[in-house]
C-alpha cells in the first residue's frame, strides 16, 4: 500500500507541473481573444513572411495597420476579394488594387485562400495589434509599439521535470531493493542484505535505462538539427567582398539574372564569376561606396592589372611581392588623383587596403595562400541534398519574382537568408500560388484546366492541383 501511495503522489505532482505550462492564462480584454488568437496564427502562417508584425513599418509588403480605414471607401468584399487574388483586382482596374500595384511592383502579393471569418479574423488581429488593443496588453499601448515575438524556453522546465524524474526513479529503484530484502527475508534466506545506493545505481537495469536516455536524446537532438539545417532566417554573413545589392539592384536597377544567369535555365542560380563583374568594373574602377577598397579585391583575385587595363601574363604564378607593387601602385595612384599627393594617411589606407585583400582572398583554414584564385564567397542558402529546388521551374516556368523567396534584395547592403526555407512555408506556396497559364506554352498539355477556365467551370489553378504537393516532386 505504501508503495502504490507513493507512485499516485509523485504521478499527481507530475500531472500537475505539466498542466500547470499547458493552461493558458485568462485575459479580460475586450477582442473576442479566440478570434483574436486564430487570427494571430493565419497572420503568422500567411502573411508575416512578406508584412512586418509590429504593423506600421513597412516590409517586403506594406504596412498592414490601418488596412480597414484605407479600404473603407469600397465595399468590403472588394477587400476579400484583393486578399484572395490581387492581381485579378489590378487586371480588372480596381483603384486602390492598381494603386498599391503601382506603389509596390514588380513585388506580387502571394494569394491566400482564406474564408471571409478567417480574414475577418486576421483583420482583427492587424487591427488589436495596430491600436494596442490586445487581450493581456496593457492600456495605453498603441501603434509603433514594438512587438517582440518570443518563442517560449521550456529548457528550465524539461530540466526541473527530469530531475523530478531521475529523483522518483532512484526512490521507486531503493523502495524495490527493500521489498525484495524483505521477501527473501520472510522466505527465510539467511544470506540476504539491503543494497546500498551505490550498487542499485550500478546495476544493470539502471544502466541499461540510462544508456536508451542517453540514445533517445542524441537521436532526437541529431533529427531537429538536420531538420533545421540551412535554414537560418536572417543568416547575414559578412561576405570577402563588400558587395551592395542595394547599390547594384537598386540604384542601378540590374536585373537578377544578369548577374546570377543560371536561375532561368538550370537547377541552381550560380554565383557569377569575376568575369561577370569584369563587363562593368573594367571601365568603372573606383567604387561609389569603397573606393578602390573593394574593387581591388576583383582585380587581384583574377589577375587584372588596372594600371594597364590588361590581364597579367602568369598571374597564379606571380609571388605574392610582385603583386602586392601592383595593386598598391594602383590604390597609391587613385589616392594621389584623388587628394593630389600621398600623406601618412594615405600611406595607412594603402597597407590597410592591401591586408584586407590578402584577408579576403587568402584561407588560412585550407591553407590556401594564394592572392590569384576564386573569391570565396559565402553561402547563405543551403538546402538538405534530400530537397529538390529547381530555379529554372520557377524563374522561367513559374515566373516566380526573385523577391518572393529571397525578399527586397534591392534594398540590401548586405544579404540575408529572408524566407524561413520550410517545408510548410514551400507547402503554403504551393496551395496558394497561382498558375500562370495564359501565353505560357509549357501548360499546353493541360487541356482540360484550359476548358474548365475557359468555360469558368474554374476560376485559377494552383501549383497544388498540376501535382505540387506530391513527395516526389521535391524529394527524391
Amino acid at each position: 500500500m505504501i508503495f502504490k501511495s507513493l507512485i499516485s503522489r509523485a504521478l499527481l505532482i507530475l500531472s500537475l507541473l505539466v498542466l500547470s505550462t499547458a493552461l493558458p492564462a485568462q485575459d479580460g480584454g475586450s477582442v473576442d481573444e479566440a478570434a483574436f488568437n486564430e487570427g494571430k496564427t493565419l497572420f503568422r502562417n500567411y502573411c508575416q513572411t512578406c508584412h512586418n508584425a509590429n504593423m506600421v513599418d513597412d516590409m517586403t509588403g506594406p504596412a498592414l495597420g490601418g488596412t480597414m480605414e484605407r479600404w473603407s471607401d469600397y465595399p468590403q468584399e472588394d477587400l476579400y476579394s484583393w486578399i484572395r487574388n490581387s492581381q485579378a483586382m489590378v487586371q480588372a482596374g480596381h483603384p486602390r488594387a492598381v494603386e498599391l500595384w503601382d506603389e509596390w511592383k514588380p513585388t506580387v502579393m502571394t494569394n491566400q485562400n482564406l474564408t471571409d471569418q478567417e480574414i475577418d479574423n486576421v483583420l482583427l488581429y492587424i487591427n488589436a495589434v495596430y491600436t494596442g488593443n490586445e487581450p493581456g496588453k496593457p492600456a495605453g499601448s498603441g501603434p509603433g509599439d514594438e512587438i517582440i515575438v518570443e518563442e517560449e524556453d521550456n529548457t528550465v522546465l524539461f530540466i526541473v521535470l527530469a530531475g523530478i524524474l531521475a529523483i522518483l526513479a532512484i526512490v521507486l529503484a531503493r523502495i524495490v531493493s527493500n521489498l525484495n530484502y524483505m521477501l527473501k527475508l520472510r522466505e527465510g534466506d539467511q544470506t540476504a542484505r539491503k543494497r546500498s545506493l551505490v550498487e542499485i545505481l550500478t546495476s544493470k537495469g539502471v544502466i541499461a535505462f540510462v544508456i536508451f536516455a542517453l540514445v533517445v536524446l542524441g537521436g532526437y537532438t541529431t533529427v531537429n538539427n538536420a531538420i533545421m539545417l540551412g535554414r537560418q532566417q536572417g543568416y547575414e554573413p559578412e561576405q570577402p567582398i563588400k558587395f551592395s545589392h542595394a547599390t547594384h539592384a537598386g540604384l542601378q536597377q540590374i536585373d537578377c539574372q544578369y548577374c546570377h544567369d543560371g536561375a532561368r535555365r538550370s537547377k541552381h542560380s550560380v554565383i557569377p564569376a569575376a568575369n561577370t563583374c569584369m563587363n562593368c568594373h573594367s571601365a568603372v574602377k573606383v567604387g561609389s561606396n569603397y573606393g578602390t577598397a573593394e574593387l581591388t579585391k576583383i582585380y587581384a583575385s583574377i589577375g587584372w592589372d588596372p594600371n594597364t587595363d590588361t590581364y597579367i601574363d602568369g598571374a597564379e604564378d606571380m609571388s605574392r611581392e610582385d603583386l602586392e607593387r601592383i595593386y598598391k601602385k594602383w590604390i597609391a595612384d587613385n589616392y594621389v588623383k584623388e587628394t593630389g599627393g600621398l600623406d601618412n594617411e594615405g600611406e595607412q589606407l594603402i597597407e590597410d587596403q592591401w591586408e584586407a585583400i590578402v584577408s579576403s582572398l587568402t584561407n588560412e583554414k585550407t591553407q590556401d595562400d594564394k592572392i590569384y584564385g576564386p573569391i570565396e564567397w559565402v553561402r547563405l542558402h543551403n538546402l538538405p541534398d534530400h530537397a529538390y529546388f529547381n530555379h529554372a521551374q520557377h524563374v522561367s516556368v513559374g515566373k516566380v519574382e526573385c523577391q518572393t523567396c529571397h525578399g527586397p534584395v534591392e534594398e540590401m547592403e548586405v544579404v540575408y537568408q529572408h524566407a524561413p526555407l520550410s517545408m510548410g512555408w514551400c507547402i503554403n506556396c504551393h496551395r496558394e500560388t497561382e498558375v500562370q497559364f495564359s501565353d505560357n506554352p509549357y501548360y499546353d498539355s493541360y487541356e482540360r484546366y484550359h476548358e474548365e477556365l475557359a468555360t469558368g467551370e474554374r476560376d485559377k489553378v494552383t501549383v497544388e492541383d498540376i501535382g505540387g504537393l506530391e513527395c516526389q516532386k521535391c524529394h527524391y
